[in-house]
């Protein structure tokens, strides 16, 4: 089943669902794969018991030979080994992950996997490329990929490997014995014959045409121009490394982007679909596994979806087995002096204290990423708490040092604000400036893109929380026309579309000429 999320996020249009059934234990269809006799030590026995520990999945599907009977289409389910092959591509040497991705794209684009004469026949598809690696990984030794790595001569020996399996009408699947992935259905002859014509000279063409000057169309023109003339070998070399001194100076930049697609992802699944404690437990042991810094963020962003649906429907049983999740032990000893079913001032200092074990949860996730981002991820969370607070002398000290900083950066986080975890830390003008947005354009409300016109950058919100502190705390007009430059600096740094961010500023700086004018007039009648 493909479901549509492009009303939820651009960066996410559209994914294939399937309903299915976690298996705890290794099935008995595979009973043989962990004990088999393996030359080459591969996969290592502490992946087999990571592996076979992970069990398996049930899935909804029909076999393929099963598609047109409407009973079976509707009741059949069957094995899936996905969470196998992860560790396993995992446990994978980089030349062995750049053959399985080179193999893929060739497949794909020379549309192999594709039945040519709309016959309805089966084809060919990523999961027996995925099986094809699978196996040389297991029956070739370590040296056969690493020494004198060429992996163009790799890639032609796997192709014709599986030229050889579709003339013999043979796949066997890597997991379950007696089980083979190709019958007499499929439409093989055609991509048979292409892939055993296949050798080193044909394929390192192809890709230097199909593939690497794709790929230098995204890099900057200067780069790209390069590969108009690779006509010798050395050419050829130089370009590419000119790729690759490209990519690997804006490695950091991409990090960056990829840090931001999560963080907005999060703060979507949380927003946007139920939450319970058997399901933020999952999500938190999933996140670990990848980087426990995911799981803090992910844990405080709980934290404030809970302290919102508070303030709008109260204190609950669910919530409280949500929040004993995310607190553990310290979820008691935090709270032993809230009587957390009576009266509403007693919920919103439960409201409060939810908020501020968030912005430390959100302040430590900040601090860990700034060891890998340099001045690029701040306590801006912690400044927005402060001001929230009215701690406005320990906001103004943050905002400060942190504007100062990001003033000089060439890349900016930026901030989904357009939610209701995030609205609730916010103050009264940047609300209703957010609500006039929302009922001009509401998809912003879950649309979010570090481009889009619902984010602001960290720069931004510090500016107006600078700006706002200076004000309530009667700074001198020497030091707000100095955050008016900074202002206008950054309004300069934006095009117009940045609809959240120009306003935001267009608002301080409409604030700060004000308290200055108020000043002059004061300074002049005194």
């Amino acid at each position: 089943m493909r479901t549509d999320f492009s009303h939820l996020s651009p960066y996410c249009m559209s994914v294939d669902t399937v309903s299915c059934v976690r298996c705890l234990v290794w099935p008995p269809k595979a009973a043989d794969w962990p004990t088999r006799h393996r030359n080459y030590g591969w996969p290592e026995s502490a992946t087999l018991d990571l592996v076979v520990s992970n069990g398996c999945d049930v899935v909804g599907l029909e076999h393929f030979l099963c598609k047109k009977h409407k009973l079976f289409n509707k009741y059949h389910w069957r094995l899936s080994f996905s969470r196998a092959e992860i560790v396993l591509i995992n446990s994978w040497m980089p030349v062995q992950q750049i053959v399985y991705h080179m193999l893929r794209y060739f497949v794909k684009t020379e549309r192999l996997t594709d039945c040519a004469d709309n016959s309805g026949a089966h084809t060919l598809s990523n999961f027996h490329i995925k099986t094809l690696m699978l196996w040389t990984c297991e029956v070739k030794p370590r040296s056969w990929w690493t020494e004198n790595v060429n992996l163009v001569r790799i890639c032609v020996e796997l192709l014709n490997t599986l030229s050889v399996w579709l003339r013999d009408i043979r796949c066997p699947h890597y997991f379950v014995s007696n089980c083979n992935l190709i019958d007499n259905s499929f439409n093989v002859r055609s991509a048979a014959c292409k892939l055993m014509s296949i050798d080193e000279i044909y394929l390192s063409t192809w890709f230097v045409n199909n593939y690497i000057k794709q790929c230098a169309q995204l890099c900057p023109p200067n780069i790209s121009q390069l590969f108009n003339d690779v006509d010798t070998s050395m050419k050829l070399q130089n370009a590419a490394s000119e790729i690759v001194h490209w990519r690997v100076n804006n490695s950091l930049h991409d990090k960056l982007f990829v840090v931001q697609l999560m963080d907005f992802g999060f703060l979507m699944t949380i927003s946007v679909l139920s939450l319970t404690r058997r399901s933020y437990v999952y999500w938190v042991n999933e996140l670990t596994k990848i980087d426990s810094r995911l799981s803090i963020y992910f844990a405080a962003i709980t934290l404030l979806h809970i302290a919102h649906i508070m303030t709008r429907k109260g204190f609950s049983d669910e919530l409280k087995d949500i929040l004993e999740a995310v607190l553990g032990p310290n979820f008691n000893s935090r709270c032993s002096m809230l009587s957390l079913h009576e009266t509403e001032p007693i919920t919103s200092e439960l409201v409060a204290l939810l908020q501020s074990c968030a912005i430390e949860r959100l302040t430590t996730y900040r601090r860990s990423m700034a060891r890998e981002f340099g001045q690029i991820l701040t306590t801006d969370y912690e400044a927005l708490y402060a001001y929230k607070r009215g701690n406005y002398q320990r906001c103004l000290q943050l905002s400060t040092e942190n504007v100062h900083s990001l003033l000089a950066a060439d890349d900016m986080v930026v901030i989904g604000i357009l939610v209701p975890e995030i609205i609730q830390l916010l103050d009264d003008d940047i609300v209703s400036l957010t609500a006039l947005i929302q009922i001009v354009d509401p998809r912003l409300c879950c649309k979010y893109d570090v481009h889009n016109t619902g984010v602001i950058t960290q720069l931004t919100l510090l500016l107006y929380l600078m700006t706002q502190c200076q004000l309530k705390l009667y700074h001198p007009a020497t030091s707000i026309a100095q955050t008016l430059q900074f202002i206008n600096l950054t309004q300069r740094r934006y095009p117009p579309e940045r609809t959240l961010i120009q306003l935001t500023l267009k608002i301080i700086e409409r604030k700060a000429r004000a308290a200055i004018y108020r000043n002059d007039i004061y300074s002049i009648h005194g």
